[in-house]
């Protein structure tokens, strides 16, 4: 689904599972700055939106979800996981219940997936689940920011700012006036907003994830997984690596080196500098992006016992760790 700011002069599409918004309009280090100094908006509309409404809806998630959400406050943001039997990521929602519905963004894309199992787990419960991507789009205000919020429009708040639930048909309205100019601060491009989320360490599905992660690997555990509930597929393997063991691979904050002109994409194979660069493979590059203070930074996976000071090497640029998740 394209998005109608792509018209924003300057924009430039993203690629990939994020085609549809742009990567940025023209200049990346100064809509980082303004990002950081909490102006602008960042334009999400290609995340998937699904709700759920009735009486069971927060009952009945609360037993499918990685979350504790059967008293959910009203306004309260969290975000929970859904796992396979195995205890592996299979979805990711970011959440806030409006007193009548319980609405979740997610990955683009992976609405369809996430609803058909939903659909298949309602039993006799009171919900309906319902895709509303085509009628609402996600934008994304950063900490900080004084812009106001439509009336009547959810909002989804959490210390790294604010997520609203737009009318899809409100999107360019939203971001312009009637002469073209900026209503609420600058129009910011998808790579800002990722480099603050690796400057931030959280994860994102698809990116830091594959088909075998847990939660215990990415630092889910508390902020999507709650310890102190059951009754959810995969909680045995979160409670058996909790309180037995450790996960396998953890979860890294890069320094690139900065004389290198191309970020390493994700999937580059990291690898012990000392070993050279037929040396045994440690971890990947799950996300890498230029930050406009801390110059080339990632998040990367790698197995739990790569010592915390070793130096690493991906393809042929050097990376210094910084621990994330604990060993």
């Amino acid at each position: 689904m394209k998005s109608p700011l792509l018209s924003l002069p300057g924009a430039v599409p993203a690629e990939g599972v994020d085609e549809g918004v742009a990567a940025h309009y023209g200049d990346l280090f100064r809509e980082q700055r303004a990002f950081a100094d909490g102006t602008g908006f960042v334009d999400l509309s290609h995340r998937g939106i699904v709700s759920v409404t009735g009486d069971d809806r927060l009952s009945w998630l609360h037993l499918l979800l990685t979350q504790h959400v059967s008293d959910l406050p009203t306004g309260r943001a969290t975000e929970a996981l859904i796992l396979s039997a195995h205890g592996h990521i299979e979805h990711a929602l970011y959440l806030v219940d409006d007193g009548t519905t319980t609405w979740a963004h997610v990955e683009p894309d992976t609405q369809d997936a996430l609803i058909a199992y939903l659909e298949s787990m309602k039993f006799f419960y009171r919900v309906e689940v319902a895709d509303r991507t085509a009628e609402f789009a996600i934008v994304h205000l950063p900490a900080g920011s004084i812009a106001e919020v439509p009336e009547g429009v959810v909002v989804r708040e959490t210390p790294y700012g604010r997520d609203l639930f737009l009318p899809r048909t409100d999107l360019e309205s939203y971001a312009t006036n009637d002469e073209g100019a900026a209503k609420h601060g600058p129009a910011v491009g998808l790579l800002a907003y990722e480099a603050l989320r690796v400057e931030h360490h959280q994860p994102r599905l698809g990116f830091e994830t594959d088909h075998r992660t847990i939660p215990h690997e990415l630092g889910w555990i508390g902020s999507a997984v709650h310890l102190e509930k059951g009754c959810y597929r995969g909680q045995e393997t979160v409670a058996r690596v909790q309180n037995l063991g450790k996960p396998p691979r953890r979860l890294v904050f890069l320094h690139l080196d900065g004389s290198e002109v191309h970020l390493p994409p994700h999937g580059t194979e990291l690898r012990l500098a000392d070993e050279g660069p037929d040396g045994r493979k440690i971890g990947f590059i799950t996300t890498s992006v230029r930050h406009h203070e801390l110059g080339p930074i990632a998040l990367a996976l790698v197995k739990r016992n790569v010592p915390l000071d070793a130096r690493l090497v991906a393809d042929k640029t050097a990376a210094a760790q910084e621990v994330v998740v604990e060993p």
